[in-house]
C-alpha cells in the first residue's frame, strides 16, 4: 500500500484546535508516523484535535487504534479528538468494528469546529472558523466582527438579541438555536427520551432551535453516528445524563 501525506493547521475561533489532515493509507507501516506526529502535537501542550480523513482509503485496525488510545488522556485533560468526513468504506469499517461508541464523528469539518467551540462557551459560525492556519506560533482571539456574526445571524433567523449585546470574548452566552445540530437533538432525547424520529424533527424545526431543517432520512442517519437511531438507546443516553 501507498505511504501517508500528513499536513497540521490550527482552526477554531481561538485557533487553538489542531486539525491533522491525512491522505492516503493508514496501516502497521504508516501508522507509527502518524502516531508519532499526534504524540508530538500532545507533548506540546494541544488537547483539541480533528482528525480529517477524507483524503484516507484505508485504515487499519493498528490505525484505529492510535486514535482510541490518545481519547482517555485527551479527555481528562478537558480536550478531546473528533474524526471528520470519512469516506464510505472508511465509515463502514469504523461503524462495524463499533469505534463510533468511543470515537466521535461528523461530516464535515465545520460540524466538528462548532462542537469544539460550544464546549468552550464559543459559537462563531462565520469563515473565520474554517479558515486553516499552518501550524506556527499563534495567539489570535476573537475579533469584534466575529462576536457580532452571532447577532448577525439571530437577526437573520428572527431570534431576539439582548439590547445589550456585549457578548464576552471569554465566554459566550449560547442560545439554543446557535447550537450544533447534535447538540440540539441531545436536549431534545433529554427532555422526551421516548420521543419519535418525527417528534425530534419537529422540535428542531420549532423558534426554539432556530428553525433547524433537516430531512427525515438526514435526521435518522445522524441518530444513527450518535447511537441514538433507537428509543431504547435514547432513553438509555437519557438515563445516563
Amino acid at each position: 500500500m501507498e505511504g501517508i501525506e500528513k499536513s497540521l493547521y490550527r482552526i477554531g475561533a481561538l485557533k487553538d484546535i489542531i486539525l491533522l489532515r491525512v491522505s492516503g493509507y493508514i496501516d502497521t507501516t504508516t501508522s507509527p508516523d502518524l502516531q508519532k506526529t499526534l504524540a508530538e502535537q500532545i507533548n506540546q501542550g494541544n488537547n483539541q484535535f480533528i482528525i480529517d480523513l477524507g483524503g484516507v482509503h484505508y485504515v487499519s485496525s493498528a490505525g484505529w487504534g492510535i486514535f482510541v488510545g490518545e481519547i482517555r488522556g485527551l479527555r481528562e485533560k478537558g480536550g478531546d479528538l473528533k474524526i471528520t468526513q470519512m469516506t464510505p468504506d472508511v465509515y463502514e469499517v469504523f461503524e462495524m468494528l463499533e469505534f463510533n461508541r468511543i470515537l466521535t464523528s461528523y461530516d464535515s469539518l465545520e460540524e466538528a469546529i462548532d462542537d469544539f467551540d460550544y464546549c468552550r462557551g464559543l459559537k462563531f459560525t462565520s469563515p473565520h472558523n474554517g479558515a486553516l492556519t499552518e501550524i506556527q506560533e499563534s495567539d489570535s482571539t476573537p475579533t469584534e466582527d466575529e462576536i457580532e456574526a452571532i447577532a448577525a445571524r439571530r437577526h437573520e433567523k428572527g431570534i431576539a438579541v439582548p439590547k445589550s449585546a456585549s457578548f464576552s470574548k471569554r465566554k459566550l452566552a449560547i442560545e439554543e438555536a446557535d447550537l450544533p445540530v447534535t447538540e440540539k437533538i441531545k436536549k431534545i432525547v433529554i427532555e422526551n427520551p421516548m420521543g419519535g424520529v418525527m417528534s425530534i424533527c419537529k422540535e428542531l424545526k420549532s423558534q426554539r432551535f432556530g428553525f433547524t431543517k433537516i430531512g427525515y432520512f438526514k435526521l435518522r442517519a445522524t441518530l444513527k453516528k450518535m447511537n441514538l437511531e433507537s428509543k431504547a438507546k435514547r432513553y438509555r443516553f437519557y438515563r445516563s445524563r
